[in-house]
């Protein structure tokens, strides 16, 4: 599997974005600069993420979502360190 990471993602396993292999790897979302736990789905080029709303579910049983505009930065939490 190589490193480079898709413009889109998303945790939810109906969307045509999610990919299984890559997220048991470890995706870590900078969101203007600040470290988000609570991503479901992320796009680099329109500069946008999806982050849960606490544990309120919609008549379908999906979290409850906002979309927030600024930068994206997403990253592989198990990349290998750079040694000297």
């Amino acid at each position: 599997m190589t490193d480079t990471l898709p413009d889109r993602l998303s945790t939810d396993p109906a969307s045509p974005y999610f990919d299984g292999e890559l997220l048991q790897r470890g995706i870590g979302i900078r969101f203007k600069g600040v470290e988000k736990t609570n991503v479901e789905e992320y796009c680099v080029s329109e500069g946008w993420v999806r982050v849960s709303v606490g544990k309120t579910l919609d008549r379908r049983g999906k979290p409850m979502t906002l979309k927030l505009q600024g930068p994206v930065e997403p990253y592989l939490r198990d990349a290998p360190a750079i040694e000297d």
